[in-house]
């Protein structure tokens, strides 16, 4: 086949993200960020340009969100499906393995992994069969055969085939020290993944990755593509490119893919020395330092040294805010780790004392 079969690939969107129905505070949400780059990442599905959409799981940040969060994932994703672009869905762990008002996804060619099962789409003659099950808890290391069996995927006649999925597989790596999943009852085995399928698609680690070998550097019978989420969900992304990726497929079964960058915004780790200065002094310092930053930052001040009464009250919620560029998110906490302020929250610095961000 002259003409590759494209599938574009995009997992952990966590829709919901910090964006409430109903804030207490006005502030910068970083929920419309994760907005923004799932319509980008879905862009080329709503102008025509592959042959099928694929979500590895994490369509959303909870497993109750409002109906408005919802609509606005399902939305774009009935109208690819009304191109006649067929849309594969996996729910991941924040759904807990099941979609939240999944009515509002029905359609024809809206395809839900509820359960264990296989699906078979025919594009230009080809038939592709995607064999998947939702988000598995129970210690999928063990079961995995047997999961997998439940899809009926061999009983399935295709000529390509894609395993879909929610999981971590041995190898991956996350976060700055680079934390490498290998035993637990949560991760799947390199070499029990089958030779029958050309890729499996998975959702679940959020940093972009492509696993071709094990742990012992023997072969995958498959590759295993993680496209990572689409934004930086916490500081442990902040290093890391976000994105989605498109898959090629031939014929005989070979695939190939590509990474396609987002725009994320930048985060940034700065140390403030909050304790032996006035309130003056302290304001001064925060403004240098977010005027040091891009404006656009998601930026964690970690506050050295105890604070005085004085210096505390710089540091409310609502001070910050408006010292603070408006397009920022600052959170604040001490130097060794605990929360700023101390426990027992008052209204009036709750905010703070939540480590939301305050701008």
């Amino acid at each position: 086949m002259d003409d590759p079969i494209r599938i574009l690939f995009v997992a952990d969107s966590h829709l919901g993200f910090d964006l409430p129905a109903s804030p207490r505070v006005r502030r910068r949400r970083r929920g419309h960020d994760f907005l923004a780059n799932y319509g980008k990442a879905l862009a080329p599905a709503l102008d025509g340009r592959v042959d099928l959409v694929v979500h590895g799981g994490d369509v959303f940040h909870r497993s109750k969100v409002p109906v408005s969060v919802a609509h606005a994932a399902y939305e774009p994703l009935r109208r690819i499906a009304d191109r006649g672009i067929p849309v594969f869905v996996v729910p991941g762990n924040h759904e807990r393995s099941r979609l939240p008002h999944a009515r509002l996804a029905r359609h024809a060619r809206i395809y839900v992994f509820d359960r264990a099962r296989t699906f078979v789409h025919a594009v230009r003659g080809v038939r592709v069969a995607l064999a998947g099950f939702p988000f598995e808890r129970r210690d999928i290391r063990s079961r995995f055969g047997e999961v997998l069996g439940r899809t009926g995927w061999r009983d399935v006649a295709a000529e390509v085939r894609l395993l879909v999925v929610h999981q971590c597989v041995e190898g991956a790596t996350v976060g700055p020290s680079d934390f490498t999943f290998s035993t637990a009852r949560d991760v799947i085995r390199g070499r029990d993944l089958p030779s029958g399928f050309a890729a499996v698609l998975s959702g679940h680690i959020h940093r972009h990755q492509v696993l071709t070998h094990d742990l012992r550097q023997r072969p995958n019978a498959v590759p295993v593509l993680y496209p990572g989420s689409i934004e930086r969900t916490a500081f442990a992304e902040m290093g890391e490119r976000k994105g989605y990726m498109t898959v090629d497929l031939s014929g005989d079964g070979e695939a190939r893919w590509a990474f396609h960058e987002l725009p994320a915004r930048p985060m940034v780790v700065r140390e403030l020395r909050a304790a032996g200065v006035g309130a003056a002094s302290l304001e001064r310092s925060l403004r240098a330092l977010f005027a040091s930053v891009p404006a656009d930052a998601v930026l964690r001040v970690r506050l050295q040294g105890t604070l005085t009464g004085e210096v505390r009250q710089v540091l409310t919620a609502r001070r910050v805010r408006a010292l603070a560029p408006p397009t920022m998110n600052v959170d604040l906490r001490p130097a060794d780790g605990g929360w700023w302020p101390p426990p027992t929250p008052t209204r009036s610095n709750r905010a703070v004392a939540l480590e939301l961000p305050l701008s």
